[in-house]
C-alpha cells in the first residue's frame, strides 16, 4: 500500500468538522440526560401522585428503551469521531483503511468518520449480506 497522506490544510478542515460534530453529539447527550434526569411525570407536566394507567407505563417504557438506543448509538458516533481525530493525527485520516485509496471528500463532509471508501464499503456490505443467507 502506498503511503498517501491527505494535505494539511484539508485535514485541518476536517478536525473543525469533526470537532464541531463531537461538540454537537456530546450536547445532544447532555440534553437527553438532563431530560432523563427530571424523571417521567416531571417531563410529561404530570405531577399528581397518583399511579399511572398500565398503557402509560408502557409507554414510558417504550419511550425510555429509544432513548437508550439513541444514546448508545450517539455514544458509539462520538467513539468514531475519536478515533478519526487520532488518526488525524497519526497521518491516516482519509485512507480507506482496506485498499489504501483516498476516501471521497463528498464521503468525508457527510461522514468525517468513514474509514473506507464507498466502494469498499459496497463490498463489505455485500459481503455480510451473503453471510446472513
Amino acid at each position: 500500500m502506498a503511503t498517501k497522506k491527505l494535505p494539511p490544510e484539508k485535514l485541518k478542515h476536517y478536525e473543525e468538522v469533526i470537532r464541531a460534530e463531537l461538540q454537537e453529539s456530546i450536547a445532544y447527550i447532555d440534553s437527553i440526560n438532563k431530560e432523563q434526569s427530571l424523571g417521567a411525570r416531571e417531563s410529561s407536566g404530570d405531577l399528581s401522585s397518583y399511579a399511572f394507567h398500565q398503557a402509560d407505563q408502557g409507554s414510558d417504557t417504550n419511550l425510555m428503551e429509544q432513548t437508550v438506543m439513541m444514546l448508545e448509538t450517539e455514544r458509539e458516533k462520538i467513539r468514531q469521531l475519536n478515533e478519526a481525530l487520532q488518526r488525524i493525527a497519526d497521518g491516516t485520516y482519509g485512507i480507506c483503511e482496506f485498499c489504501g485509496e483516498f476516501i471521497q471528500e463528498t464521503r468525508l463532509e457527510i461522514i468525517p468518520y468513514a474509514t473506507c471508501c464507498v466502494a469498499c464499503k459496497e463490498k463489505n456490505e455485500d459481503k455480510k449480506r451473503r453471510q446472513k443467507r
